[in-house]
């Protein structure tokens, strides 16, 4: 039987454009539930619960909630704390102390670990305590859920994004080098292949860390496709590395969970297009090449007007189907999609999976949805799992320009 007591929700991590619709699905669902006495809002998440700063929903005003729902970031303020023992612990004495028997955590896999934690240490004290983990991250790597929600919306930026510099490009020639978010996993980069609409649309080449990069393949791949079309697009994932993950270049910082930092500089892309620049140089000594490289970091994840409407009404289902889970039999887990259709019919259903099978570890892109050459991806396997989560891509038109006599 679900407890009677009091509820706290919290974001963490990097926000994306969705996470407010998982808040407020969790909000309002818990408000109308009569289990649940009190709505709290952890402010900067699990630092906020450390140091007591809290606001209360059931004084916020309805509609705008609803107007936050659709406003992109982490309302309620993010943060990135890697939890010890006994920060842990000092977050169930606050939780004792405020009646609080449901903990809605919204966030990536290290939110999943903090959550996993906190549940682990309620169970061993005996404390009737239900707690939830809501997916959310726009690197799409969260395992057992077939996607995340903030992917959808941050696919769709990426490939307009390349579509817009594939046609910058076409008109001018030269290389556009494009490093995309992603430590671990290339969904993200990936997504740039809905970019391609006619043949000989970029990204040319699409660059995954699943698979170990080579300086000399990559100057081989731009200028072949340089050479061949007068012009060349590319996409590279943040996380590239070569064998033994060896980094392509070391920032020397790392965050409080020990994650090499990688998007904070525009580093990688000016070493690649220099790497660039000085190949192309011993090839043609005497030719000036228009070369140029940009590092999207934040722009992917919190760009208003760019909403999957597919990605937002899915992060409302997780938050509302969060509740429902503690409300039945769900002591504790994660909030997973399962999809139940494809193209037309494309839907998903929400389940929850236990926190261990989300906690901590990522999910990578499958070797074969990348070429054996490891410079692209395999359009006809990526872009029917990536294209319903975008949702509408921006529509585009080219000339004939066959030439013709006068």
């Amino acid at each position: 039987m679900a407890p009677r007591g009091n509820a706290m929700v919290g974001q963490s991590g990097g926000p994306t454009a969705v996470i407010n619709q998982t808040l407020v699905g969790v909000v309002k669902a818990a408000l109308a539930a009569k289990e649940i006495e009190n709505v709290y809002g952890a402010i900067h998440g699990i630092r906020g619960i450390l140091d007591g700063e809290f606001c209360d929903f059931s004084k916020q005003d309805p509609d705008n909630l609803e107007l936050v729902a659709d406003t992109p970031s982490a309302a309620l303020l993010s943060v990135r704390l890697k939890p010890t023992k006994e920060i842990c612990e000092k977050i169930l004495a606050r939780f004792q102390e405020l009646n609080i028997r449901y903990f809605f955590y919204i966030g990536g896999n290290d939110t999943a670990e903090t959550t996993h934690i906190i549940n682990e240490m309620a169970k061993e004290s005996g404390y009737d305590f239900r707690c939830i983990h809501c997916p959310k991250t726009i690197d799409n790597d969260l395992r057992v859920t077939d996607h995340t929600p903030g992917f959808g919306s941050a696919a769709k930026w990426v490939a307009q994004a390349f579509m817009g510099d594939n046609l910058d490009n076409r008109s001018l020639g030269g290389v556009k080098i494009n490093i995309v978010m992603g430590r671990d996993a290339g969904w993200l980069t990936a997504s740039s292949v809905l970019a391609r609409v006619f043949p000989e649309d970029g990204p040319h080449f699409i660059y995954c860390p699943e698979v170990d990069f080579s300086i000399e393949g990559f100057l081989n791949d731009i200028t072949e496709c340089y050479q061949r079309l007068g012009r060349c697009v590319v996409a590279v994932s943040e996380g590239i590395h070569g064998p033994d993950d060896a980094p392509i270049i070391d920032l020397g910082e790392v965050d409080s969970h020990g994650n090499r930092q990688l998007s904070g500089s525009g580093a990688l892309g000016d070493f690649l297009a220099d790497q660039l620049k000085a190949h192309l140089k011993k090839l043609e000594p005497d030719t000036k090449h228009r070369i140029r490289a940009d590092t999207f970091g934040y722009l992917q994840r919190c760009f208003p007007g760019v909403v999957s409407d597919v990605d937002a009404k899915e992060a409302r289902a997780a938050g509302e189907a969060a509740v429902a889970a503690v409300l039945g039999d769900t002591v504790s887990g994660s909030i997973a999609f399962k999809r139940t259709g494809e193209g037309a019919d494309y839907g998903v259903e929400c389940f929850v999976t236990p926190l261990s099978t989300v906690a901590k570890e990522t999910k990578d892109m499958p070797r074969d949805w990348l070429n054996q050459a490891g410079n692209d991806v395999v359009q006809e396997k990526v872009e029917p799992y990536i294209r319903p989560l975008a949702g509408n891509i921006a529509k585009i038109g080219q000339l004939d320009l066959t030439p013709i006599d006068i």
